[in-house]
């Protein structure tokens, strides 16, 4: 697998996620004990997915997964051969059954057409420029090779979003950037179209995560390196009053009965083949052999012609 440098884009995307910071709090989750219910359900998830096709891959490539979740699941599947890690150095620790390659995720460093399958879990959120990573992602595939990612959505930590913005506008004034601004299912569909996959499907999981209060929520997230990494973040620390009002407007909105507060989750899963002449291809229009009105034995009323 020879090394090749990513193309580079005529427009440089914009900085949104602050790369080196979110390495720091990846490295501060493995230290607090990291808390991967998540990636652990997608890690299933991807198992399930691929159990469903029907087909052998010889050398898959992880990439970005943090652990090794997203490695034990492509090895309990049995169509999946050799499988490559790639990922960044100081999350990958002990990890050395599978061949590994020093990596960020917004550099996939292999030339065109080596692998059969690229999988990545709850890592491409964060980089700055994801259509430029799908289309190496893409490049990377041999013909009719798959393409399986999954993301956090748009929809997640809605409640979160909202508590922090009503918190600080009542206690400092003004609302600051504090969680991040996930993609959207069509946003990705349409990236999948752009980047040259060919079959592309997008579709995703909400989950509602129960917690004792507003701390639990930011401690798990913490544990899984997901804390404010945004370039336009506020520098200075949280007001420990704005912290406890952000609290008490989380509890009083988004709290069940029991007293127990809500978190959504959305986990977008995103799917792709590299073209080749073999696969399925719309019809062109016109170019039927039956009419449907026979198959469902109607009459067709032509353009213009009223029903009776």
């Amino acid at each position: 697998m020879a090394a090749s440098p990513p193309a580079n884009p005529a427009t440089p995307s914009p900085l949104i996620f602050d790369r080196a910071a979110l390495r720091v709090r990846r490295r501060r989750a493995a230290l607090l004990g990291p808390a991967t219910f998540l990636l652990d359900r997608s890690a299933e998830e991807l198992a399930e997915r691929l159990g469903a096709v029907m087909r052998r891959f010889d050398l898959a490539l992880d990439f970005g997964t943090s652990g090794e979740a997203a490695r034990a699941a492509l090895a309990r599947v049995g169509s999946v051969g050799t499988i490559v890690a790639a990922g960044a150095l100081a999350e990958k620790r002990g990890a050395r059954a599978q061949p590994f390659v020093v990596a960020d995720e917004e550099a996939l460093p292999f030339r065109d057409g080596v692998f059969d399958l690229v999988v990545s879990l709850l890592a491409l959120q964060f980089v700055n420029d994801l259509p430029g990573v799908l289309i190496q992602v893409r490049r990377a595939l041999k013909p009719d090779g798959l393409f399986l990612a999954a993301l956090i959505g748009g929809e997640s930590l809605t409640e979160l979003r909202q508590s922090f913005a009503a918190a600080e506008s009542e206690i400092d004034g003004g609302a600051s950037p504090r969680v991040a601004p996930f993609a959207d299912l069509r946003d990705l569909g349409a990236l999948l179209q752009r980047a040259g996959f060919a079959l592309p499907v997008t579709d995703a999981e909400r989950l509602t995560v129960r917690y004792d209060s507003a701390f639990a929520l930011m401690h798990d997230l913490r544990r899984m390196g997901a804390t404010n990494v945004l370039v336009e973040r506020r520098r200075l620390p949280l007001k420990r009053t704005t912290l406890m009002r952000l609290a008490e407007i989380y509890g009083e909105r988004f709290a069940d009965d029991d007293g127990r507060v809500r978190a959504t989750f959305e986990i977008v899963w995103l799917s792709g083949w590299a073209p080749h002449p073999s696969q399925q291809r719309p019809l062109r229009p016109g170019s039927a052999q039956a009419r449907l009105a026979d198959a469902l034995g109607a009459h067709e009323i032509s353009a213009g012609e009223k029903a009776g």
